[in-house]
């Protein structure tokens, strides 16, 4: 005996079960430690920039602010700015995978910048008003004789001098002492941030397409 045909029951959702295609799990690609590079090289900077005042400060003061002073001084900041360069390049190689922009570059560059100067604007506060204050009057001092010996009218230097004193007296001021301090090394570290993201930048390589073949 044959038995009957028995149709398959099937619900009504079925259909639309079978025809929905499957979702793909979309993975985003996790950023590169970022913080941690700038962290890390600009506390390094900040480090180096910060011992190397210590360091150098006997020479500067007995250089009585003269220009062997000066280029002492900034020979240090740059030295310490090297980090920025380094940083830079550290993300791209290590983290990056070869690649960096302009932009990203940049960003990393000058946030190691700001570290390395809070570091040496707070060095200085400390060692200036703690260790050393009044130690600039010997710079003023010079300015005011400068000026006094400059050819011009009397009330032409006697204004030059007039402000020369009054520079004097804000810089006793820790917040105005902060801020000349901060413009010291600043500037150097911005060329040095736009100069080492211009050098490492290097955009990713094309990915070739695949071109089917023809009979």
């Amino acid at each position: 005996m044959i038995p009957p045909l028995i149709p398959k029951i099937t619900q009504k959702d079925d259909d639309k079960h079978h025809s929905r295609p499957a979702k793909c799990l979309q993975v985003t690609p996790q950023e590169p430690p970022l913080k941690k590079t700038i962290l890390t090289f600009g506390l390094a900077s900040g480090i180096i920039s910060s011992v190397l005042m210590l360091a150098t400060f006997r020479f500067l003061s007995d250089m009585n602010h003269g220009q062997k002073a000066l280029v002492l001084g900034y020979a240090n900041i740059v030295f310490s700015f090297l980090l920025v360069y380094i940083g830079i390049r550290s993300y791209r190689d290590n983290l990056a995978g070869g690649t960096i922009t302009f932009g990203r570059g940049f960003g990393i560059g000058i946030s190691i910048t700001l570290i390395s100067c809070i570091f040496y604007v707070v060095t200085w506060e400390i060692v200036y008003f703690k260790f050393l204050s009044g130690f600039m009057d010997s710079y003023f001092a010079a300015l005011i004789q400068k000026a006094q010996s400059a050819p011009g009218t009397p009330e032409a230097i006697q204004a030059k001098v007039a402000a020369i004193r009054h520079s004097q007296q804000l810089y006793e001021n820790p917040f105005v002492n902060a801020l000349y301090t901060f413009i010291e090394p600043f500037p150097v570290g911005l060329f040095i941030t736009l100069i080492s993201a211009a050098i490492l930048r290097k955009k990713p390589r094309p990915t070739p397409t695949s071109v089917p073949a023809t009979a």
